[in-house]
C-alpha cells in the first residue's frame, strides 16, 4: 500500500469549504447543518467540553437542546490536513468574547456517499488565567 497524498489542492479546498460551513453553522445554530455534516452513524463520537456523546442520535440530541446564545468565537491556528482523496482531520483553537480559556476543537472528516462527514469530534478547553 502506497502513502496518500497530501493536502492535494482539490481536496484540501474541498474540506476547507465543508469546514467553513460547518463553522458558519455552529456560530449561527444552524442545526439542521451541523446534523447534516456528521456521520449519520452509531459510530460517530463527539467529546465535548461537558459531555460524551456516543452515536449520531446522542450527538443530534445535544445539538437540539443546547442554548443557542453566546456561540460568536473567533478561530486562531486552523490546521486542515488531508489524506488522499477522502480523509481529513481539521484542528483549530478558538476563543469566545471576554472568556478565559482557548478552546481547541479536533475533527475527523471521512468522504461518503453522501459528502464530506464528521465522524469524530473532540472539544476541550484550556483555562489561560
Amino acid at each position: 500500500m502506497s502513502a496518500p497524498e497530501i493536502n492535494l489542492p482539490d481536496v484540501h479546498a474541498e474540506v476547507t469549504a465543508v469546514f467553513e460551513r460547518y463553522e458558519d453553522a455552529l456560530v449561527n445554530n444552524r442545526v439542521e447543518v451541523l446534523d447534516e455534516l456528521f456521520w449519520q452513524a452509531p459510530q460517530t463520537i463527539r467529546y465535548g467540553a461537558g459531555e460524551n456523546l456516543y452515536g449520531y442520535d446522542e450527538i443530534a440530541a445535544f445539538r437540539a437542546a443546547r442554548p443557542s446564545t453566546g456561540l460568536a468565537r473567533t478561530l486562531q491556528r486552523t490546521v486542515i490536513t488531508t489524506f488522499g482523496r477522502d480523509f481529513a482531520t481539521a484542528m483549530t483553537e478558538f476563543r469566545r468574547e471576554g472568556g478565559n480559556a482557548i478552546g481547541r476543537q479536533s475533527q475527523t472528516w471521512v468522504r461518503r456517499p453522501e459528502g464530506w462527514r464528521v465522524v469524530a469530534a473532540h472539544v476541550s478547553l484550556l483555562k489561560t488565567g
